[in-house]
């Protein structure tokens, strides 16, 4: 009997986090006062257990972007190109975090989603590092629980039919396929520096926490679409149908990343540093950024995308 995929989310956001990252969550939430409502960690950090040397990964959720900024640019940057990011550091730890409001979360976890990034990210583990009340906890609980069934729905009308999950002896199996499928897709609907291995590189570090989480999916998209004869979920679209959200979702991913690589000239000090950092960390090129390209990072950015992209270090 698949577990009840609420409580599995649940129960991985309350898994402890390092205090200082726990720190670091409630320096960020700080920083917006009452409008702050949930911080989330997540990313390669949280994956290696390592936080010396690396830029940790955050989402902040708020209210709204009105009380989170007031008026201005950046309240409207966040409502119509979201996430804003910006850098951060605390006690001698460096991250980023991307503001999102409470509204824009929910419904980048499903199928309205303007990208496939947000549900992408928190298909895989997230710990909740801060949250200003338990109303906040159970929201993010049961927005996150989301991620996954969006995932699997987008994912299996790609898998010929002999690939979906099912209730067998290898049921595991076919949802680490479903999975890996899953990630290849969202990982080509964006801008990414990584290499085509990492999508079963993330699976392979915890494959047991993917088969719970899929099964649990699985076993909600069925109670929610219903099962067909032989007992297989419903698929959302057809094969067709679906492929063509795919092909526009690849189209609109990498058109949203070079807009919030712009927008994050705005907001992120360094970023262009960054950029060039994660390339070279993930890919194995050695980009130097010039002065010139930090004075001017839009340009320099601009510039950089075409040359990085012929030569494959991003697809």
């Amino acid at each position: 009997m698949p577990e009840d995929l609420q409580e599995l989310v649940a129960a991985e956001l309350a898994e402890p986090v390092d205090p200082r990252v726990a720190a670091m969550a409630a320096a960020i939430a700080a920083r917006y006062g009452a409008a702050s409502r949930a911080v989330l960690f997540y990313g390669s950090c949280l994956r290696q257990r390592e936080l010396d040397g690396l830029m940790l990964d955050f989402y902040l959720i708020v209210s709204d972007y009105r009380q989170a900024y007031g008026r201005g640019w950046f309240a409207l940057a966040n409502r119509l190109i979201p996430p804003n990011v910006y850098p951060f550091e605390h006690q001698g730890l460096a991250a980023k975090y991307a503001v999102l409001s409470e509204a824009d979360f929910a419904r980048e976890m499903g199928p309205r989603a303007r990208s496939t990034s947000v549900w992408a990210r928190f298909a895989q583990p997230s710990r909740l590092a801060w949250a200003a009340d338990e109303r906040a906890r159970r929201q993010v609980v049961a927005t996150i629980a989301d991620a996954a069934p969006t995932l699997f729905e987008s994912t299996l009308p790609m898998l010929p039919p002999d690939d979906e999950g099912d209730d067998g002896d290898d049921a595991g199996s076919d949802i680490g396929t479903i999975w890996r499928r899953g990630f290849e897709l969202t990982y080509a609907a964006e801008l990414r520096a990584e290499r085509s291995q990492r999508p079963g590189a993330i699976i392979d570090a915890d494959p047991r926490r993917y088969e719970r989480f899929g099964l649990a999916a699985l076993a909600r998209i069925a109670r929610e679409k219903g099962v067909g004869a032989g007992g297989e979920v419903a698929l959302a679209r057809s094969p067709a149908a679906m492929n063509r959200w795919w092909r526009r979702m690849r189209r609109k991913g990498k058109a949203l990343t070079l807009l919030r690589l712009a927008k994050a000239s705005t907001t992120f000090a360094g970023g262009i540093d960054y950029l060039a950092w994660k390339i070279n960390r993930h890919a194995g090129t050695d980009i130097q950024v010039k002065p010139w390209q930090r004075r001017w990072p839009l340009v320099g950015a601009l510039i950089l995308l075409p040359r990085l992209l012929k030569r494959g270090a991003i697809r």
